[in-house]
C-alpha cells in the first residue's frame, strides 16, 4: 500500500519558495511510491481563522484535517518572516487541534519534514528551531533533515521552477527518502 504524504506551505503568492521546495519534496517521495496531497499558501489562506471555540468546520477545513488524519507523514515550508512561521502556516498548524482525540493524536508516530525559506541565514535557522518545537509539542518525528534556504544569497530553482542547485536537490532528496524509511517501531 503506497504511503501517503502531505504538504503543506507556502505563501499568498502562488509558486512561493517555500510551496516549491514542499512541492520537490513531494516530488521525490511520488519518485518512491508514495501519493502525495498538497496544500499551498492559497490553499491555507483560504481556511479561516482557527478557533477553538467554535467547533463547526468549513468544507476546506474538513478536507484539510481529514487529509492529515490519512497521512503516513508531512512536509511542512514557511517563509522566515521576522524569524517565526508565516501566519497562514501556523493558521493550518493551528486546525491541527481537531486531531487531539483521534487514536493516533496529532502527528504521533508520523515523520514530518521541515523546509524554510528566509530572506537570511537568522531567520531561516530560527524558524526551522521553531517548526521543530511545534513538531515536537504534537508529538512528531521531525526528520534530522531540515532544510533552510536563504532566499537571497541562495537561487536554487530555474525559470521553468525545476531545481538547479545540487546542494539544495541533494537535501531535497535526503528529506524525502527520511520520509520515506520512517518506520517507529512498536514498543514491547
Amino acid at each position: 500500500m503506497a504511503r501517503h504524504i502531505v504538504g503543506i506551505g507556502g505563501t499568498f503568492r502562488p509558486r512561493s519558495s517555500s510551496e516549491m521546495l514542499v512541492r520537490s519534496v513531494l516530488a521525490e517521495c511520488e519518485r518512491m511510491r508514495a501519493k502525495t496531497t498538497m496544500f499551498d499558501g492559497p490553499a491555507l489562506a483560504a481556511l479561516p481563522h482557527f478557533n477553538p471555540e467554535r467547533p463547526e468546520r468549513t468544507a476546506e477545513q474538513e478536507a484539510f484535517v481529514a487529509a492529515l488524519r490519512e497521512a503516513d507523514g508531512l512536509v511542512i515550508g514557511t517563509p522566515g518572516y521576522h524569524g517565526g512561521v508565516s501566519g497562514v502556516v501556523k493558521n493550518a498548524i493551528d486546525l491541527l487541534e481537531d486531531l487531539r482525540g483521534d487514536e493516533r493524536v496529532y502527528f504521533d508516530g508520523m515523520p514530518v519534514g521541515l523546509i524554510v525559506s528566509a530572506a537570511g541565514w537568522q531567520a531561516g535557522g530560527v524558524t526551522l528551531a521553531a517548526l521543530r518545537g511545534i513538531v515536537h509539542a504534537m508529538r512528531g518525528w521531525p526528520t534530522p533533515a531540515g532544510i533552510a534556504i536563504n532566499s537571497i544569497a541562495q537561487k536554487p530553482f530555474g525559470a521553468d521552477g525545476a531545481i538547479v542547485d545540487d546542494g539544495v536537490a541533494g537535501q531535497i532528496a535526503t528529506q524525502a527518502r527520511q520520509i520515506m524509511a520512517f518506520r517507529l517501531e512498536p514498543v514491547a
